[in-house]
């Protein structure tokens, strides 16, 4: 059996009726809640309800954390992503199903992490499969049947060893990562074409951030790749420039408004460009010790604002808030304000801020992670502001 609807085993039925069962009290924040979406959750955890359940539990955090319901209409990434990041939806597969491109070619990942935080390009990938997720409801509509995952056609032309640099493979693990956790079954199929001889060198390099369902959707196609998309996509929904007949209205057969083909990221966007600042504190901090820095908030509404950046590796950081006044308190029995990420401020300075509505003690935790043995922390500020602008400095 499939696990789809109407192509189920009785075991698989009765694991979906326990399934909605133990996740009554969160059906309300799910961004839907009939049998289909259900069904996904259990597909990716091999109908076992527990592991589905922990999954999905984690998902509606990973939705409140990353304020998903709200990131379509309350978010813009920054100029220099939507500039120059490649790629976009174009089109309709033959079942409905929207066509996400993603063009490596034109991408300069250094340049884009220079100039942009980690957590903005993740927040943007966030956005894209959201837009597109809205797509496949809104094709469900139009169609009158269930479309749930896109089409994914990835132009590989111009792979080289520049998209191969470290910290760009890690930030590009890390997104397959959040994908693969928190939107199961939302590819049906991916297309590499124009693969280049660096290509199994660069798969390998990822292909561990990828369960072994996607790994089986993965189609590498040959010489004659036009062909075989057009057995898939009906060419009026093809641009010209992969096979089809669609262009532009102005007649671009590379369908540029919508499908962006990036460039070089020009270095008057390099964040560390603008830094000319002398940082107040330079802490080194060794593999495995967790550095945690205490300030007592006196009053509601205040501010809590920091401003890091970190030497050689990027670094783990997060703020919590103490549940116990006046004693020693580890880190995993706070309450969790801020989750702790990992902030490519080798590359990007970090500068954010939190309002504490209520009074208390916040700590902020600089966690290293990776292989190197120490890393130097160099805290810009790190700082509390009463509503009245008055700052205190930690405890």
């Amino acid at each position: 059996m499939s696990g789809q609807v109407g192509d189920l085993s009785p075991k698989q039925a009765y694991a979906l009726t326990q399934f909605r069962v133990r996740i009554q009290d969160i059906l309300p924040d799910l961004p839907a809640q009939h049998d289909q979406y259900l069904l996904r959750w259990l597909r990716a955890r091999s109908f076992h309800v527990a592991k589905a359940e922990a999954m999905i539990r984690k998902h509606i955090d990973f939705r409140r954390n990353m304020k998903v319901d709200t990131i379509i209409s309350d978010w813009t990434p920054p100029e220099v992503i939507r500039r120059y990041v490649s790629g976009g939806m174009c089109g309709y597969d033959k079942e409905g199903s929207p066509i996400w491109y993603d063009v490596i070619g034109p991408l300069d990942p250094k340049g884009l992490l220079m100039s942009a935080t980690k957590q903005d390009f993740m927040r943007t990938k966030i956005r894209n499969i959201e837009m597109l997720q809205r797509e496949c409801r809104h094709q469900s509509n139009k169609l009158g049947r269930n479309v749930e995952s896109v089409t994914l056609i990835y132009d590989c032309e111009g792979l080289g060893l520049k998209h191969l640099w470290k910290p760009a493979i890690e930030t590009y693990g890390e997104i397959l990562t959040m994908f693969e956790e928190n939107y199961p079954e939302g590819l049906k199929r991916v297309f590499l074409i124009k693969a280049p001889r660096l290509f199994p060198m660069a798969y390998n390099l990822i292909k561990h951030f990828l369960c072994e369902e996607t790994r089986r959707k993965l189609i590498v196609l040959g010489g004659n790749w036009q062909e075989v998309l057009r057995k898939h996509v009906d060419a009026e929904q093809l641009p010209v420039a992969y096979g089809g007949t669609r262009t532009d209205p102005d007649g671009d057969p590379r369908c540029r408004t919508m499908i962006n083909y990036g460039g070089t990221v020009p270095r008057s966007y390099y964040v560390q460009n603008f830094i000319k600042a002398q940082y107040d504190t330079s802490v080194t901090i060794s593999r495995g010790a967790v550095l945690q820095l205490d300030y007592h908030v006196s009053a509601p509404c205040s501010l809590l604002r920091w401003q890091f950046s970190s030497d050689g590796a990027d670094i783990g950081f997060g703020v919590y808030k103490r549940t116990e006044e006046g004693s020693e308190q580890k880190v995993a029995a706070m309450l969790e304000v801020v989750p702790s990420e990992r902030y490519n401020a080798h590359l990007v300075p970090e500068d954010n801020m939190i309002t504490c509505a209520e009074p208390g003690m916040s700590t902020v935790s600089f966690s290293p992670r990776g292989s190197a043995t120490r890393w130097r922390c160099f805290l810009l500020h790190c700082e509390h502001i009463r509503p009245d602008r008055t700052r205190l400095t930690p405890t």
